[in-house]
């Protein structure tokens, strides 16, 4: 365990966020206590709720667990501009205030995607030389996990913004993977370079120069295959790509559950397989990937599944505490200024030669 690794964290937890809320949220935080030393817990909610809800887990206030009071609470229904503007002590908006203000080293929400993702931005803004935050996460594949984004925060990027998608990718694979040069490839409708829009296209040589890892463009069932570590796109094609990719697995396990169930044969068929079909649910259980990063903040912030249970609550609290000993800010902020700085010198070189 290195020094990075022993120093204390302090996550924000966004407790009543979410549809479960604070019941999943406050025992996903107890669990995680109890699992990781060294991290302390703040719940941010209404302090009566909250507090019922510890005494109910028979937890006890002290170092490593406290309540920090907010008020309000956003909804799923809330429009932008209330969770922004209206609700200024909300648990959403304290939870990022607290990460601003370095109390807490990552925040984790599982409230309106947007509205967190509006207010993560009002209140943290990006890092230097991001343009626009994107959402990434985790996807299964034949070798491990597919990191992928955007996955919805930006319907129409240019270029440059998919290049810095590429960049923060890179980074965050390389600290939760522990892999120095993660492979970086560019969704795109074709192998050949020629393929896709003019945007995918110069996305495409820009990547190419930037010095990542670039393996070049990928199709969709790369992204199973786990032929790159890092899967570019703007959010339209993204989200498409997530919601088609849960809507089949969806169906995978439902259509596997009606045939075992057909008759008294079949039935006994899914005796027989049944360690094969543990397997398969355990690698492709949906909550073990729960945990999307907010990636470009000047912070780090979680968005966990809205109708996350405790055990996937679980896995994006330790996401954000993965990210946060991983030093993920300060990767991407190098990253992002050995870009611009050989680029810089491209740059004067050719207008020397010029």
């Amino acid at each position: 365990m290195g020094i990075a690794d022993m120093r204390e964290i302090n996550i924000a937890i966004d407790a009543m966020g979410g549809d479960h809320a604070p019941h999943i949220t406050v025992q996903a935080a107890l669990e995680v206590l109890e699992q990781e030393q060294g991290v302390n817990i703040i719940l941010v909610g209404l302090e009566g709720v909250l507090a019922a809800e510890l005494r109910a887990h028979k937890a006890v206030i002290g170092p490593r667990l406290r309540i920090h009071h907010a008020s309000e609470v956003v909804t799923m229904d809330d429009p932008l501009t209330l969770a922004l503007r209206g609700k200024k002590d909300s648990s959403m908006r304290v939870t990022a205030d607290l990460v601003k203000r370095g109390e807490a080293g990552a925040g984790v929400s599982a409230g309106n995607t947007g509205a967190l993702m509006a207010v993560s931005r009002f209140v943290l803004k990006t890092l230097p030389g991001i343009d626009r935050p994107a959402i990434a996460t985790t996807l299964p594949n034949q070798k491990g996990r597919t990191y992928m984004l955007d996955l919805g925060a930006n319907v129409d990027c240019t270029p440059e913004h998919l290049l810095q998608f590429g960049i923060m990718g890179s980074a965050l694979a390389a600290v939760t993977e522990h892999k120095e040069a993660p492979s970086v490839g560019l969704l795109n409708i074709g192998e050949e370079a020629i393929k896709g829009n003019d945007i995918v296209k110069q996305a495409g040589e820009l990547l190419g120069a930037s010095g990542l890892n670039f393996h070049g463009n990928v199709e969709g069932d790369d992204i199973y295959k786990g032929t790159v570590d890092v899967v570019v796109c703007d959010g339209f094609v993204g989200n498409v790509a997530l919601k088609t990719s849960e809507g089949l697995a969806k169906l995978i396990t439902e259509e596997l559950r009606r045939q075992f169930k057909r008759n008294v044969f079949s039935r006994l068929a899914g005796l027989i397989a049944l360690p094969v079909i543990q397997a398969f649910k355990r690698k492709m259980d949906p909550r073990s990937y729960n945990g999307a990063t907010l990636l470009g903040l000047n912070g780090i912030i979680i968005k966990s599944h809205g109708s996350a249970d405790v055990f996937a609550y679980r896995h994006a609290i330790l996401q954000a505490i993965e990210e946060v000993r991983g030093g993920l800010l300060r990767r991407i902020a190098d990253q992002v200024g050995a870009y611009n700085s050989t680029h810089v010198q491209h740059e004067q070189e050719e207008g020397i030669v010029a």
